[in-house]
């Protein structure tokens, strides 16, 4: 057998070998979110009871025999994968992990850890400070004659796409650092089309966003100063390894 035929098979070997790892991560992350949500479907009207406590109208109801449960199942579902997600992102690492250097190895798991904190923080601050303002602004368009009757399905929807795209956004920080630490762009020429920047958030901000001006404030503002907290790390972390690259005398 030739070696160039032995390196062949060595490959695919090695091809095989990923994908069977691959299929066990996948098979450990779905066992864990499956597992999880079926664990929290016993808490799911508690967390419901908690999560409609203090929202500025009387009451919320389901307009569909099934509406009740299927609400419940989902939010079950959400709950297991915001529970399971440092476990997610510690499967997803493990597996990439042996690819890498030391050096990316480094920077790679503080961003994960970072990345997962920020995740959670958007999330906290999209349920517990933005969408009670949101709320209250769009309710207030009620009349005598006109009432909310809230349906909770609908109700979930709306929180969850929120928290969602809060939980993405305060990814910012995380994309200037890695961008700045890998010299695609340099801190100071960010900083210098601050305004740009300013202009794409708040756009961004209005598509993801109910089209009311609150809202939009509340996403746009954190972000510009998540913006230039992110710039003001990068110029450190840069000028920290350049002196590191400096040759001694």
């Amino acid at each position: 057998m030739s070696d160039q035929e032995k390196s062949g098979e060595l490959a695919e070997m090695n091809l095989f070998d990923h994908l069977e790892e691959l299929r066990s991560v996948l098979i450990s992350l779905i066992a864990v979110l499956i597992g999880s949500s079926l664990v929290l479907w016993f808490f799911s009207g508690f967390l419901m009871d908690f999560l409609l406590a203090g929202i500025p109208v009387e009451g919320i109801y389901f307009h569909a025999p099934a509406e009740a449960f299927m609400t419940r199942l989902k939010l079950s579902f959400i709950a297991g994968f915001l529970l399971s997600f440092p476990f997610i992102l510690f499967r997803v690492w493990s597996f990439i992990s042996p690819g890498l250097f030391a050096r990316e190895k480094k920077v790679i798991f503080p961003l994960i850890i970072l990345s997962t904190a920020l995740f959670y923080i958007g999330v906290v601050f999209a349920y517990w400070i933005m969408i009670p303002v949101v709320l209250r602004f769009l309710l207030q368009f009620a009349t005598d004659m006109l009432s909310p009757l809230l349906s909770v399905a609908e109700y979930f929807s709306f929180v969850g796409k929120l928290c969602f795209a809060f939980g993405i956004v305060f990814q910012l920080p995380l994309v200037i650092i890695f961008l700045t630490a890998t010299g695609f762009i340099s801190p100071g020429k960010l900083l210098r089309q601050w305004r740009w920047v300013i202009v794409i958030i708040f756009a961004v901000c209005a598509l993801l966003t109910p089209p009311d001006p609150a809202s939009q404030l509340l996403m746009a503002v954190p972000l510009v100063l998540l913006f230039f907290i992110s710039v003001a790390v990068s110029f450190i972390f840069v000028r920290r390894k350049q002196k590191e690259s400096k040759p001694l005398d």
